[in-house]
């Protein structure tokens, strides 16, 4: 689950817009399972060139390996967000599953979850490009500004889900599938159609639309912030530290998460459709369930194993990505 991480310079980065010698901004971004961040955007050089699709390969590759690698515990936060309950915790989710399936029930959901990585960033990268030409008007020499950037990256989020959405619902119930409950992806689409049609593949889809707004706004606008403020106290003309980079992105990316994860979490308990009653079948009848019988802090079941993929995720993908961006011939000057 790691997205594409690039330096300006001759290796590759972390998150987020770096100004390089041309004042040129970039934007790379890692991967953490969660599709709703702004798209990466290249220099003219590096679409004329072809490079753009080397770098949306590499980059599609490392989020495959690294989201196979964590899935146990994406698994575990699906689990806990539909199922969790004050006595429920990492441990507990684990040993049910492991007695439930055995070690390749920490897997399930994950054929989906990788095989959604390439439709959904082809189709990301495209609308974004698509709606910064709109932007631009007739200035195409102009660079887009925090705010613009913002409002596109939000509306190619917006394209890309709502696109792909299907597949999210279906990789929601096949991670919370019990075993012999489905016979692969196929048979879990036939299922939950004849179960309600084709708004089961949308159920949870405006929670879903609403949190790309505060994780793409606050995780920009965050690293932004921090990058800024140390370029401030620091000699402008040399890059920050690769580390620097990465602090900056992983606490503008927690920050983000933490604003969005109520959204996140009643999103993931529509797409399980286990309510019982039909004034608990929709985005505000679930926040009042949750809420009254959990509190706030139930608003935030497993954000816990959340976080805890997110550093594995963020490594596994930088060394995947460097490995296919070398192999891809991308040249990184």
């Amino acid at each position: 689950m790691t997205r594409l991480l690039r330096d300006v310079t001759s290796r590759a980065s972390s998150r987020r817009s770096i100004v390089d010698q041309t004042g040129i901004i970039q934007i790379a971004y890692m991967d953490i399972g969660e599709d709703i961040g702004v798209p990466e955007e290249f220099t003219k050089g590096e679409m004329v060139s072809g490079m753009w699709w080397r770098h949306l390969l590499s980059g599609g590759i490392a989020g495959a390996v690294s989201r196979t690698c964590t899935a146990p515990l994406d698994r575990i936060k699906v689990y806990l967000q539909v199922h969790g309950t004050r006595h429920c915790n990492i441990m507990s989710c684990f040993r049910y599953m492991l007695r439930e399936g055995g070690i390749r029930s920490l897997w399930r959901g994950n054929g989906i979850n990788v095989l959604k990585i390439g439709p959904e960033t082809a189709l990301k990268f495209m609308a974004y490009e698509q709606v910064k030409r709109a932007i631009k008007s007739d200035n195409e020499a102009c660079e887009l500004g925090l705010y613009e950037r913002f409002c596109a990256g939000s509306m190619a989020g917006g394209i890309s889900q709502s696109a792909i959405y299907p597949l999210e619902v279906l990789k929601t119930r096949l991670a919370l599938r019990k075993t012999g409950e489905f016979n692969g992806m196929i048979d879990a689409a036939k299922k939950i159609y004849r179960q309600g049609g084709l708004k089961s593949f949308y159920r949870g889809y405006i929670p879903n639309l609403i949190g790309i707004l505060p994780y793409a706004g606050i995780d920009l606008a965050v690293y932004e912030t921090l990058k800024n403020s140390y370029l401030r106290t620091h000699d402008k003309k040399e890059q920050p530290a690769f580390w620097i980079l990465l602090l900056c992105g992983t606490a503008s990316s927690t920050a983000g998460q933490v604003c969005s994860y109520p959204l996140a979490l009643v999103r993931t308990r529509l797409q399980a459709e286990i309510a019982s009653d039909r004034s608990s079948n929709t985005m505000t009848g679930v926040f009042k369930d949750i809420v009254s019988r959990e509190g706030i802090r139930g608003l935030y079941r497993g954000l816990t194993p959340n976080f805890l993929k997110v550093a594995p995720a963020v490594s596994i993908s930088y060394v995947v990505y460097e490995h296919f961006r070398q192999a891809l011939g991308v040249n990184m000057t």
